[in-house]
C-alpha cells in the first residue's frame, strides 16, 4: 500500500450467495474507484456449529428464524467462485480481497491475494493470527469487540510470527450493523496510533452515511472499509448498513478530496496566496506629509492595502526612525 489512503469496498456477503450478484458488486466497486473489492470466504463446517444462534442485527435484517449455519451454509460461495471473481477482479482493474474465516480457507486465499484481511471475529484467535502470518503477506486487523489488551496481544502474535509493525494495518471498528454515531468512539483509533507507534491505523465501518469514515481521514485513518451493496432492501445480514453505489462513489470522491486537503503539514503559503499577498496584506503609508530629516511618529502613519510596502509587523522599528525622504500623504513608507 501507499500513502494513498486505501479504500476498501466491503461487499462481504451481499452477494446472497449469488456469484453474478458478486460480479455486479465488484462491477459497482469498479465504477466508484475504490481500490480493492473484499469478500468473504469460509466452509460452514469449519466455521460454525450447526446450533450456533445468529446475531440479534443478523435476524433483524434478514427477518429469518436459522441457525448461523443455516445462514451462513445459504450465503456460501465455493473456492472456484472466488478464482473466478478473482479474475473477474484483475479484467476490471479493481484489486480483489477476501476475509477468510477459518485456515483452510485462508490457505486457499494465500493464492489469490497479495494482502490478508483479518476480521473482528478473530481478533482473540491465536493460532488463526499466526497461520496468517506465516504466509509473510501485510494483514489488515479489525478490532472490533476489542479491548486495547487485546489489540496487543494480536499484534504480538503478528509480529512473533514473523510480520514487521510496517506489515500490519489497524482497524478501528464498531462491530454493529448499523453502527450508532455514539458508539463508534473515533478518537478509539488514534489511541491505538498512540499505544503501538509506527503502526499504520485505519477505520472500518458500520455506520449509516459516509460522513464518519470520511471524518475517520481527517483524524489519520489511512485505510478505510466500508460495506456496500446494489439495494439496501435486499434480504440479508448485512444490506441495510451498507452503501448504494452513488453513495460509495460519493464517499470516494469525499476520502479523496480530504486526502487532498490535509497536505503535508507544512505551514506555508500556497504560490496561489503569495500572488495574493500583496493585494490583502497591508503596508506602512504617510497619513500626512513628512519632510525628510523629521523623526517619524505614530500619528505620521497609517496602515493600509497594498501589502508592497513596509510590513506593519516593522511597526515598533520605524516609530523613531528618522525619515530619508520627503513622503506625500498617502505614500508607501
Amino acid at each position: 500500500m501507499t500513502n494513498k489512503i486505501f479504500i476498501i469496498a466491503e461487499a462481504g456477503v451481499n452477494h446472497n450467495g449469488d456469484i453474478n450478484l458478486a460480479k455486479k458488486l465488484i462491477d459497482a466497486a469498479a465504477t466508484a474507484g475504490v481500490d480493492a473489492v473484499k469478500f468473504q470466504t469460509w466452509k460452514t463446517e469449519l466455521l460454525v456449529t450447526e446450533d450456533a444462534k445468529m446475531a440479534d442485527y443478523q435476524v433483524q435484517n434478514t427477518q429469518r428464524e436459522e441457525t448461523q449455519f443455516e445462514m451462513l451454509k445459504r450465503l456460501e460461495l465455493s473456492y472456484s467462485d472466488f478464482s473466478e471473481l478473482k479474475t473477474y477482479c484483475d479484467n476490471r482493474n479493481i484489486q480483489f480481497m477476501s476475509t477468510p474465516d477459518e485456515e483452510q480457507s485462508a490457505t486457499f486465499l494465500n493464492g489469490l491475494q497479495p494482502i490478508f484481511k483479518i476480521g473482528s471475529g478473530e481478533l482473540t484467535n491465536t493460532p488463526f493470527l499466526r497461520h496468517i502470518a506465516n504466509f509473510g503477506k501485510p494483514v489488515i486487523l479489525s478490532t472490533g469487540m476489542g479491548y486495547l489488551s487485546e489489540v496487543e496481544h494480536a499484534i504480538s502474535t503478528l509480529q512473533d510470527a514473523g510480520l514487521s509493525l510496517d506489515m500490519i494495518t489497524v482497524l478501528h471498528a464498531t462491530t454493529d450493523y448499523p453502527t450508532a454515531p455514539e458508539d463508534v468512539n473515533l478518537r478509539s483509533m488514534q489511541t491505538i496510533a498512540n499505544a503501538f507507534p509506527g503502526i499504520t491505523v485505519g477505520y472500518s465501518d458500520h455506520t449509516l452515511g459516509i460522513e464518519i469514515p470520511v471524518a475517520a481521514v481527517a483524524l489519520g485513518a489511512k485505510v478505510i472499509e466500508k460495506h456496500f451493496t446494489l439495494d439496501k432492501t435486499m434480504s440479508g445480514p448485512d444490506h441495510k448498513a451498507s452503501l448504494e453505489p452513488q453513495e460509495l462513489a460519493d464517499m470516494v470522491h469525499a476520502i479523496r478530496n480530504i486526502e487532498l486537503a490535509l497536505g503535508d503539514g507544512w505551514k506555508v503559503p500556497t504560490q496561489t496566496e503569495k500572488d495574493n499577498r500583496n493585494i490583502v496584506r497591508k503596508s506602512l503609508v504617510a497619513s500626512k506629509d513628512i519632510v525628510m530629516g523629521s523623526p517619524i511618529t505614530a500619528d505620521m502613519l497609517e496602515i493600509k492595502r497594498p501589502g508592497n510596502g513596509i510590513s506593519p509587523t516593522r511597526w515598533d522599528e520605524v516609530i523613531g526612525s528618522i525619515a530619508k525622504k520627503n513622503y506625500q500623504k498617502g505614500e508607501l513608507i
